[in-house]
């Protein structure tokens, strides 16, 4: 078998020695002659999994000790609903600000709005969501229930470098995309939530950490799956959790750590980027297409000058074993995803890649 360098934007590529480690251990964990998938997910060996999670994150992110860690289903656009549900009533208001750079902040702010009013902060929309859009946030509302950002942006590759000091008023991130990826103050947010599928693990279920002081302020209609208090209080099983997609993160941030822990990762995904970005910006062929002081180290947008050739771009790379290159439909081009688990090698092949094309149809 040979296995692809992996650029897709998730579900994305995970550690070859995770993924090992899981295929030795299916069929008979920790020598119980049963799979992981089959135990109770409040068997003793499944809650030491969970266990092992909550401690692992802590150390990996620094998570402080007012702060929640929970595992909740759905995946990071369930909590589009989730946390509105949660804390716009912090405020009798129900004012939530929003800073639009991207899709997935568009849709949050559509999704708050059904439970109070959902206000535009700032956008990049006119530049296509190519840069982070300036934001003063000395003039929020103090009236404000919380501000929602995206952390790094998967669909045009552009992240914020310094985050807003929203002061009182509790910023929420979504970091499903870069997530131990680079070193982030936990403290500087009320809540942090990110899908698994990108940094941590497979996808159908989300990581939300959530600082105590917002975990009982849910709106009554808030359904109980959905409530943080019920995960808080429940270990996040108040019914039968995503037990392989826990498992799976488990091994991710096992491995994480044997890597030497998120500065190191955070030291690799620079280079990684780095490499990329250093030969966009002196080729004639190619181009990225976010602004550079916004790029993200995780997800790479690039265009060809001859948007013709970019078909036969994407077929021949894939031939050459780079996988999922193709950009997202709402921003064309190409999308160089790598997350913590791609090597530096596959930023390399890629390119080795991309100089040999345009030298041949240059």
């Amino acid at each position: 078998m040979t296995r692809v360098f992996n650029f897709g934007a998730g579900p994305a590529m995970l550690p070859t020695e995770v993924m090992e480690r899981a295929q030795q251990e299916f069929l008979d964990y920790n020598h119980m002659g049963a799979s992981v998938i089959e135990i109770s997910h409040r068997s003793k060996e499944f809650m030491a999994i969970l266990d092992r999670c909550d401690a692992l994150l802590k150390d990996l992110a620094n998570i402080p000790d007012n702060y929640h860690i929970l595992y909740v289903h759905g995946g990071a656009q369930m909590q589009f609903s989730a946390v509105p549900l949660n804390i716009i009533n912090r405020n009798p208001e129900r004012k939530a600000g929003f800073i639009l750079t991207g899709n997935w902040t568009v849709k949050a702010c559509k999704e708050a709005a059904r439970y109070g009013e959902a206000i535009e902060l700032a956008s990049s929309k006119e530049q296509n969501f190519s840069a982070i859009p300036e934001f003063d946030a000395t003039n929020l509302d103090p009236e404000l229930s919380y501000v929602h950002i995206t952390s790094n942006n998967t669909l045009f590759g552009t992240r914020w470098q310094q985050f807003p000091d929203t002061g009182d008023i509790p910023l929420v991130a979504d970091m499903t995309s870069e997530f131990l990826s680079r070193a982030i103050d936990i403290d500087r947010f009320g809540i942090i939530f990110a899908g698994l599928q990108k940094n941590l693990g497979p996808a159908g279920l989300a990581l939300v950490i959530v600082r105590d002081d917002l975990l009982d302020l849910a709106l009554p209609e808030t359904p109980a799956l959905l409530n943080y208090r019920l995960y808080a209080d429940q270990h996040s099983l108040a019914n039968t959790n995503n037990t392989f997609a826990i498992y799976m993160m488990s091994l991710v941030l096992d491995w994480a750590k044997q890597q030497g822990g998120v500065a190191l990762l955070e030291e690799r995904n620079e280079a990684k980027a780095g490499l990329i970005y250093d030969y966009l910006d002196q080729s004639d062929f190619y181009y990225g297409t976010a602004q550079a002081a916004h790029r993200s180290i995780m997800n790479v947008t690039f265009n060809l000058k001859r948007e013709e050739l970019l078909d036969e771009f994407l077929s021949q790379a894939e031939k050459e074993g780079l996988y999922a290159l193709k950009g997202h439909r709402d921003v064309g081009g190409a999308r160089a995803s790598i997350y913590n688990a791609m090597p530096m090698a596959g930023c390399e092949a890629l390119v080795n890649f991309m100089r040999d094309f345009a030298e041949k149809n240059g």
